[in-house]
């Protein structure tokens, strides 16, 4: 009787790991877009942030430890931009599949060379990252290697379709690859250009095209910025002609529209400010 359920119980499992989908939770949608790229009808992809949100300070929702408790895989920063929300969510779930070390945790910054590793961390430099700059998703080289990284993963989980993933990662790789040297030329007239941003959310970016990043409406990371060095910004960058690049997220829109009533916006489009509006 026992030799019969057992067998039983292994057809079961056969039936679901074959007709079944991955539950993939991605912290980020930079990550959950590389996920559904490479797993496409064989994942299914839960987002925890929003596009429009802030990745430091993440509106956490009971929804998401559901997501997490049933999840196969997380796919997380690693480098600490979700520090603020993402270890309650993880106590919560309690799911060993998605734990620190197993396959089922994929954490991005894995083997990529982080840039601006403080040498010392205190509360009088901000909302200083520990181990390095956590925004290294906008360079199209790393992510590649993130991708990979997700499709080597998704292989070892779901051996069934690991061809099917492998396959998905070579056409992402592709067409990063064809649209690289575009992307350089569009880039070329901002080479060793002097920018301006909101967070320091663009070294890697800046690294990979050539641009000098050295500007910032936060007078430190993580401090909103007050309206007397906000003009002091804005006067420096209307002395000195410089370029704004567009933010990632809409938590700073107010500042954005004083800075775009007052200078010109170079590099990324106005539309782009509207927050979703």
């Amino acid at each position: 009787m026992k030799k019969t359920l057992f067998i039983l119980f292994a057809i079961v499992t056969c039936a679901l790991s074959a007709h079944g989908k991955l539950n993939v939770v991605a912290t980020l949608p930079d990550f959950g877009s590389f996920a559904r790229e490479i797993g496409g009808d064989k994942v299914n992809v839960t987002v925890l942030a929003k596009p429009t949100e802030d990745p430091h300070f993440v509106d956490a929702r009971p929804s998401f430890v559901v997501s997490m408790r049933n999840a196969d895989v997380l796919i997380d920063g690693g480098a600490e931009l979700e520090l603020g929300w993402l270890p309650p969510l993880l106590q919560n779930a309690r799911n060993p599949k998605i734990e620190i070390g197993k396959p089922g945790r994929i954490q991005a910054s894995q083997g990529i060379r982080l840039m601006n590793v403080p040498t010392n961390v205190t509360r009088a430099a901000g909302d200083v990252h520990a181990l390095g700059n956590p925004h290294f998703t906008v360079d199209p080289i790393i992510a590649k290697a993130i991708a990979q990284h997700i499709a080597q993963s998704f292989s070892a989980l779901d051996p069934a379709n690991a061809a099917f993933y492998e396959a998905n990662y070579k056409k992402f790789e592709e067409t990063i690859n064809a649209k690289l040297q575009g992307w350089g030329a569009a880039l070329l007239p901002f080479h060793g250009q002097h920018v301006a941003a909101y967070h320091d959310s663009w070294p890697y970016f800046a690294h990979r095209f050539g641009l000098n990043i050295d500007l910032f409406l936060e007078p430190k990371p993580g401090i909103p910025p007050s309206p007397s060095h906000l003009a002091e910004v804005i006067a420096q960058m209307k002395a000195q002609h410089r370029v704004f690049a567009i933010p990632r997220w809409c938590a700073w829109d107010r500042q954005l529209r004083q800075v775009d009533r007052h200078t010109s916006f170079a590099v990324g489009s106005r539309a782009e400010i509207t927050c979703g509006r």
